[in-house]
């Protein structure tokens, strides 16, 4: 909004032509997020301490997690309100690609937030149950995947339910009807693969600013019609204009990483990390880009896997020995390797560099055809 308004003084003086172009509204919405994080940090974090609003730790969790009982929680609010207030200055409102990645971060914000409040204030040991928390992540991949699968514009150009396959030139999966599951997997994948991995001091808010960061380079080069068609990706006009709201993301998320990192003075909860999954699944989904999250994303990819491995695994034993034995030492995968002697902060510095080699890997698919 205050893109556009200036704007409009373009023939008054030629300096506030700058707001037409995509990367000076990205840089200018990631470090109004920044600042915005920064301003508003110290005053929630207050407002949660003084509401006595605080995590409640497992206590079949790492030992060395119990000193962190407490610690205000729902930090997310940060994050969102970051994020909301510099995309609706520096974004363009009414593009397509904005308005549902919005509605992603949104919805799954309030549905954490829901989930945080009744655990943390109303004390509900379980918080949101299971099946309403999955009914809200189902129904907004039914409402995005809809929305793109009967987009006219997607329909026309024959691409409404195609997915790029990175590493393979001009190569797309047509997925037919089968497209619409397979963006509410995505959606509902990511968010909770992200709310998995939000288990440790700044590990998911670090994770989510590389991931961020790499769609924002994607998004641009996808939105423009030159280097698209160099890179041999879908050109998807007005695409690019995601890219300020991916580096708005990144923009908070460092700046919530300065209360977040250890020892974490807020957390996120559900509210923080079911918004930034679902939205790093929107984007993915958005720019035709669902196989490659599984790159880019790769450490939550991880995290999630060794859930769904350790619990299986675990019941198969149980049936079949009598009694349950595990892969890992204790899921998610993070866990793993703190009880395997790893100080808390060596798991992060060491999954961020996994999650920025990954990054860099993903890039290198536009290349390697």
């Amino acid at each position: 909004m205050l893109a556009d308004f200036l704007f409009q003084f373009r023939d008054l003086f030629f300096g506030f032509n700058v707001f037409r172009y995509i990367t000076v509204r990205s840089a200018l919405a990631a470090i109004t997020a920044l600042l915005l994080s920064w301003y508003i940090g110290p005053k929630i974090i207050r407002l949660l301490r003084k509401h006595q609003i605080g995590e409640e730790i497992r206590h079949d969790g790492p030992e060395s997690h119990l000193s962190k009982a407490g610690t205000p929680t729902m930090g997310g609010l940060i994050i969102l309100g970051s994020v909301l207030i510099a995309v609706l200055l520096w974004a363009r409102l009414s593009n397509f690609y904005v308005q549902l990645i919005l509605l992603a971060t949104v919805w799954m914000g309030v549905v954490g937030f829901v989930d945080d409040y009744l655990k943390v204030v109303k004390k509900m040991k379980r918080g949101l149950i299971g099946r309403y928390k999955l009914a809200g992540q189902i129904s907004l991949g039914l409402i995005i995947a809809s929305a793109i699968y009967f987009n006219p514009e997607f329909v026309h150009k024959g691409i409404n339910s195609n997915t790029s396959v990175p590493f393979f030139k001009n190569l797309e999966i047509n997925f037919g009807f089968l497209y619409v599951p397979l963006v509410v997997l995505v959606i509902t994948g990511t968010s909770n693969a992200v709310n998995l991995t939000d288990g440790l001091d700044g590990l998911a808010t670090g994770l989510i600013a590389i991931a961020m960061l790499t769609f924002a380079g994607i998004a641009y080069v996808t939105g423009n019609a030159i280097f698209s068609d160099y890179l041999n990706i879908i050109y998807l006009p007005g695409s690019g204009e995601l890219t300020v709201f991916c580096l708005a993301v990144v923009g908070a998320a460092m700046g919530f990483l300065w209360f977040n990192t250890y020892p974490a003075e807020v957390f996120m909860g559900d509210t923080g990390a079911l918004a930034l999954g679902s939205s790093l699944g929107a984007a993915a989904v958005l720019i035709k880009k669902e196989i490659l999250l599984v790159l880019i994303g790769g450490v939550f990819v991880a995290e999630a896997l060794s859930v769904i491995l350790q619990t299986s695994y675990f019941k198969y034993t149980r049936k079949k020995f009598g009694q349950g034995r595990r892969i890992f030492k204790m899921a998610p995968l993070h866990h793993h390797f703190e009880l395997k002697g790893w100080h808390e902060s060596k798991v992060v510095v060491r999954f961020w560099i996994v999650g920025i080699l990954l990054a860099l890997l993903s890039l290198t698919t536009f290349k390697v055809r």
